[in-house]
């Protein structure tokens, strides 16, 4: 009889680890920015950018307030790591809307993106 060793987190339903709950000062007030592009420019509209609410709380925390990682890190809750994770990937985001001319959407929760060659699931027939 062999025996499976479990994985740490990973069960039946869970993708991995369970995220920690985020501590946030508050919503924003704004969550919705288009840019401003002139008539005579001929611009493909393109996707927008989805800013998580933990993205732009860490941003504010570190480039407004001007605390470091470790202090942002201990209001909102998490690792010093994470808060790196947070602004690294907020500040590739806003810098790719700012030059693509792309609209800015700060969401409860970045949306996951599913690539369209992905293998989709087998639909039961229909009888």
């Amino acid at each position: 009889m062999s025996r499976r060793r479990r994985r740490g987190w990973r069960r039946k339903s869970y993708p991995g680890r369970p995220i920690k709950p985020r501590y946030l000062s508050g919503l924003p007030p704004f969550r919705h920015f288009i840019p401003s592009i002139p008539s005579t420019m001929q611009i493909q509209p393109k996707e927008p950018v989805f800013l998580s609410f933990d993205e732009f709380e860490a941003l504010k925390l570190i480039d407004l307030e001007d605390l470091t990682q470790e202090s942002a890190g201990n209001r909102m809750g998490v690792s010093r790591g994470t808060i790196w994770r947070l602004l690294k990937s907020a500040r590739k985001k806003i810098i790719t809307a700012l030059l693509e001319g792309r609209e800015i959407l700060i969401v409860p929760q970045a949306p996951v993106r599913i690539e369209s060659n992905a293998v989709e699931e087998e639909k039961e027939p229909e009888q």
